[in-house]
């Protein structure tokens, strides 16, 4: 037998192991729960604006965990606001001293393939820095991984909340209040 034939039995068992190398790589390509936020300081309207964005296949299995089996996130307007909810009760700004800042809904939409949340509050006249808490689907998946952008008030800060990291915090230079 030569080389050749031998190479040409084994390629069904080759392309086989490609195939199946290929469907777990796909397969665990969506494995990374995660989310990102913006906190955007806005000297036009004085406030601070937050955007949480979600992958919409994340949030369209969690409604189904936190709410109801049949709950649809894309098509229903109650598990979008019962959606938004519940993350404006899994994130908090608070400032140095640990005074909740009050946020108020701004409203939530889907776009592609993500699911925003918005909320807003009035920019406190002087904020030496923010204690940030966001749990948003942490109790839910471990692995989950909130990732938070401070924009507007100084240079960009990124906050990554993973593991059983509650809390964090940012400081702003008084030169950028």
């Amino acid at each position: 037998m030569t080389m050749t034939t031998k190479v040409f039995r084994r390629l069904p068992q080759w392309c086989l192991a490609a195939l199946l190398l290929v469907i777990s790589t796909a397969a665990s390509a969506h494995q990374i729960k995660a989310a990102i936020t913006t906190v955007l300081f806005n000297p036009r309207t004085e406030n601070i604006e937050v955007m949480h964005r979600f992958n919409l296949h994340d949030a369209e299995h969690a409604v189904k965990i936190l709410f109801d089996k049949s709950a649809d996130i894309m098509a229903d307007a109650d598990t979008q606001q019962a959606f938004a909810g519940y993350v404006a009760e899994h994130f908090a700004l608070l400032n140095a001293a640990g005074e909740r800042l009050t946020l108020n809904s701004v409203g939530y939409e889907t776009e592609g393939k993500f699911f925003w949340v918005y909320q807003e509050t009035a920019q406190p006249p002087e904020l030496a820095g923010l204690k940030i808490r966001h749990d948003a689907l942490r109790e839910l998946w471990p692995s989950q991984v909130n990732t938070l952008n401070v924009e507007g008030n100084g240079p960009l800060k990124t906050l990554t909340f993973t593991d059983s990291v509650t809390l964090l915090e940012v400081g702003f230079d008084r030169a950028h209040q």
